[in-house]
């Protein structure tokens, strides 16, 4: 199991993020908007700079959703490669056969 910090830490990071997404993708388009002057693209950059560094989409980790684990992390099902071996020999996980030889 991870840390509480670490899950709780990463939990914030999603929730910021989904807050600032739309302000974010909005000063980027700005930011890389040819047409507008340089110091508008500029100030747009220094907006988007003030940002909580946490509200970056970049900054999130993937997670099992089970343990907290980082590492080893499938994506299609949200599980780390441990917690998705104990599930599926449990037989909790539709489809998935635990092969043994």
């Amino acid at each position: 199991m991870a840390k509480t910090s670490a899950i709780e830490r990463n939990k914030k990071r999603r929730r910021l993020s989904a807050r600032y997404a739309e302000k974010r993708a909005e000063l980027k388009s700005i930011a890389k908007d040819e047409s507008l002057s340089l110091e508008e693209r500029f100030q747009a950059r220094m907006k988007l700079a003030e940002l909580p560094r946490n509200s970056s989409p970049v900054r999130i980790r993937n997670r099992c959703e089970v343990s907290g684990r980082p590492r080893g992390y499938y994506r299609k099902l949200k599980l780390s490669r441990i917690a998705l071996r104990e599930l599926g020999a449990q037989g909790k996980i539709p489809g998935l056969v635990k092969s043994s030889w």
